[in-house]
């Protein structure tokens, strides 16, 4: 398989400089983020685009490459090319008639022809004695140069011949890490969520700090979405997830900080927290999911007496978005269920909550507080990179039993992703598999036969762990977790 990778347009009228140096960082991310797979993938910088070469040899894998390329900032869309070698113009013309002949079955169609080199014909002959050759040998609805139902593209560089085969929409955006680090406050809502891919797109390398506010299950939850987040669309660096245990803060926030403006006090908290977070990791910027109006403590007055908690610079990707807009979003980049499924913890709320805070009235609420509070909150913080998360998994739930054998009337409970499980279907000799999908694990595991012994099957092992940890907190102890040899 082989691809041309089209930049991102704002990176084509940058300087050379820049975008030789754009090029350059987005060349080295597609070849990390291939590295792992099962086949071999080559990457050649031609200035304008890459060119890759995917050693694909299943449809699955095929289907792999092509869901990968789509979700690797920079790339603005993806051709999917065939090149060969080709004599003359008639042997041009039988190459692309191969291929398109079927295609073209009553569609009007243009043929474009780009061309690189030397040669004795232009490219508007090739377009002329492709074209005609078609529309007189094939069944096609005829030529149409303005409005076409099929556009034939063909790019001849010099003596390689290039027929498109398709050609598909990409994420966009910048190359990773094109601009400077941010730490993202994440909660594991649809705001956050969709905010940290707001900003992993614009370049950004987008660490994650959390504020644990419902114990071990809200940190588990959070984990998934922030290592999807990392793994869908971040893959090519190191990052890192920060989770504080933010109880203690919300403790003397209730006992000690007036009604209405707990939720304010509780912000600037996370915002001070955060900022000492992101100076141990030398990051100037801070990210929050907050949308002006979507609750008290984001009307302009309150985020500004809020912003005043820090000194760094505090980024709101969705400030002027809509919830359903934002939901919307959620559902395309794949955290909605995600989201969907994590309780709502809100940590402190306000019969009353004020929406025109004053910094002074509030300072002398946060006075109240320990002095020491946040640095000791943060001091307690553990700090994981996400590509070793496996590793945290595995030591979080020793207790978890994992076996590569089934003993005789245990089930299988596939909880991949229904895409991934329609993508490759597990079957188990010998053994029942059932479906359900990780995001509904919490609410409908209940519903079933408790009297059967489940065995958790996932790819990497990893959000089976987490999942079966969730379990076993819940008091289900009939619950270990499926590792074949063979995956």
């Amino acid at each position: 398989m082989k691809f041309i990778l089209k930049l991102h347009p704002e990176i084509s009228i940058k300087s050379d400089s820049v975008r030789r140096r754009f090029t350059k960082i987005l060349e080295s991310n597609v070849r990390n983020i291939f590295k792992p797979y099962d086949f071999k993938v080559a990457v050649w910088n031609k200035w304008d685009k890459l060119v890759m070469e995917a050693k694909a040899e299943t449809p699955e894998q095929e289907a792999q490459v092509v869901d990968q390329l789509k979700r690797i900032p920079g790339i603005e869309q993806c051709l999917q090319v065939r090149q060969s070698e080709y004599q003359d113009l008639d042997d041009i013309y039988q190459q692309v008639k191969a291929v398109w002949h079927n295609k073209l079955a009553g569609k009007s169609f243009a043929v474009r022809v780009k061309r690189r080199g030397k040669h004795e014909f232009s490219s508007v002959d090739v377009a002329r004695y492709v074209g005609g050759g078609l529309n007189q040998h094939c069944d096609t609805g005829g030529v149409n140069l303005t409005k076409p139902d099929i556009i034939v593209e063909l790019e001849i560089d010099k003596e390689h011949l290039l027929i498109i085969d398709d050609r598909f929409k990409c994420l966009g955006g910048m190359p990773l890490p094109t601009q400077e680090d941010v730490v993202s406050l994440i909660s594991g809502g649809f705001d956050s969520g969709v905010a940290s891919y707001q900003m992993i797109r614009r370049g950004a390398r987008t660490h994650y700090c959390f504020f644990n506010l419902g114990g071990r299950q809200h940190e588990i939850g959070v984990k998934q979405v922030a290592c999807y987040l990392w793994k869908q669309y971040s893959a090519s660096h190191r990052v890192k997830f920060i989770g504080v245990d933010f109880e203690p803060v919300v403790a003397q926030i209730l006992e000690r900080v007036d009604n209405g403006l707990m939720g304010v006090v509780l912000k600037r908290m996370m915002l001070r927290a955060a900022s000492i977070v992101a100076d141990n990791l030398d990051i100037s910027t801070l990210v929050t999911g907050e949308a002006l109006g979507q609750v008290s403590s984001q009307t302009l007055s309150n985020l500004a007496v809020i912003d005043r908690a820090t000194e760094k610079l505090v980024l709101r990707p969705l400030i002027c978005w809509d919830k359903s807009d934002i939901i919307n979003q959620a559902r395309q980049i794949g955290t909605e269920d995600f989201a969907k499924s994590m309780p709502e913890y809100c940590g402190v709320i306000s019969k009353k909550p004020t929406v025109r805070a004053i910094l002074s009235e509030v300072e002398e609420q946060e006075a109240k507080l320990d002095a020491d509070l946040i640095v000791n909150v943060v001091r307690a913080s553990h700090v994981l990179d996400i590509r070793r998360m496996s590793q945290e998994a595995e030591q979080e739930v020793p207790q978890i039993e994992a076996s590569d054998a089934l003993p005789s009337g245990a089930v299988v409970l596939d909880i991949r992703s229904p895409e991934e499980e329609e993508d490759s279907p597990l079957t188990v000799d010998g053994h029942e598999v059932k479906t359900l999908p990780f995001f509904r694990i919490a609410s409908q595991f209940g519903d079933l036969d408790q009297s059967q012994e489940y065995y958790l099957y996932c790819a990497r092992g990893v959000m089976s762990r987490m999942q079966a940890l969730l379990l076993h907190e819940q008091g289900y102890q009939n619950v270990k977790v499926y590792r074949p040899l063979s995956k």
